[in-house]
């Protein structure tokens, strides 16, 4: 009985991981708005600890192209399956008139794998980020996109597209990739999909984040986000790993916000633009949202002779 509690303490979440229950006017709102029109949020299906936090502020990441992925990642919530070549057609006017009635200014896109279809799903992204661009043209666009294998064509399809980040999720560092991710991924596959998003729009800022908790070495992870680095990405993120189920891989430390702090020290000095690092960041974080459209307003604004809307 002892070892069972000792089990159990070891495992307990420490009191920098407790949050609120989300609740608020604006919370309800936003939920119901996603279920009358039936989008999905990664919101709700990666249960996100800072949901109640980010739909109150009128913030929320959209995930396209449905709610079942054809990869299954052994970290993650979302649905696995095979869609057999479905889409919702209509989702990119759904998602228009979602974001309109926010009155966003800044909006993350995301998207489940889709190698079900002939393009993964390419066209359709493009068109959902085209729409929602038409719809709210003052509008900053984020897209968290899945690696697309790599593929040449189809990362610069999006890279082409009207985003304004292209982002990608490298998740965790080499060693742990085979035991973290599906078998269609790749530590490497994820670097270059990063590298081609740079090279292919090079004006656009890139993106990454790292799950910290999974058994990853100070090394590992040095040398992480100096790959990151070396293909170009300019904004990472760094967050706890949090078990969301029993069936999922167990979380194996729990890393204090201390070491976070250190962490964004040192990808500071590796001279990446911006790093959010704490327990509870995730890859569509708020603090990074923030720097992300001020720096692209500020841009805008050098661009047009300060003239861009602010």
């Amino acid at each position: 009985m002892e070892a069972n509690d000792t089990h159990r303490q070891q495992h307990r979440k420490p009191s920098w991981l407790k949050v609120r229950a989300p609740a608020g006017e604006t919370f309800v709102r936003l939920k119901n708005m996603r279920k009358d029109l039936r989008l999905a949020t990664v919101c709700e299906e990666a249960r996100c600890p800072n949901i109640g936090e980010c739909w109150e502020s009128g913030t929320a990441t959209f995930m396209v192209m449905g709610e079942v992925c054809t990869r299954k990642c052994r970290f993650c919530n979302v649905k696995t399956g095979n869609p057999k070549g479905w889409l919702d057609h209509e989702e990119p006017e759904k998602l228009a008139e979602a974001v309109a009635a926010m009155e966003l200014g800044y909006v993350v896109l995301t998207m489940v794998d889709r190698d079900d279809l002939e393009d993964q799903g390419a066209a359709h992204v493009n068109a959902c980020v085209d729409r929602v661009l038409e719809a709210c043209p003052d509008l900053k666009v984020e897209l968290l996109a899945g690696d697309f294998r790599a593929d040449r064509d189809l990362v610069g399809a999006l890279a082409r597209g009207g985003s304004h980040v292209l982002a990608h999720n490298v998740e965790t560092v080499d060693r742990l990739t085979k035991t973290v991710r599906d078998g269609k991924c790749s530590y490497r596959q994820s670097l270059r999909t990063l590298e081609l998003f740079k090279e292919l729009a090079p004006s656009k800022l890139t993106k990454s984040s790292i799950m910290l908790g999974l058994g990853e070495a100070d090394d590992e992870l040095r040398q992480t986000l100096a790959d990151l680095r070396t293909v170009g990405v300019d904004i990472v993120t760094l967050g706890q790993y949090l078990q969301p189920s029993p069936r999922h891989l167990p979380v194996i430390e729990y890393v204090p916000p201390e070491t976070f702090h250190s962490w964004r020290l040192v990808a500071e000095e590796m001279g990446f633009l911006f790093c959010a690092s704490g327990p509870l960041v995730r890859s569509s974080y708020k603090a990074g949202e923030l720097f992300t459209e001020q720096y692209l307003r500020k841009q805008d604004k050098a661009t047009m002779g300060g003239c861009a809307h602010a």
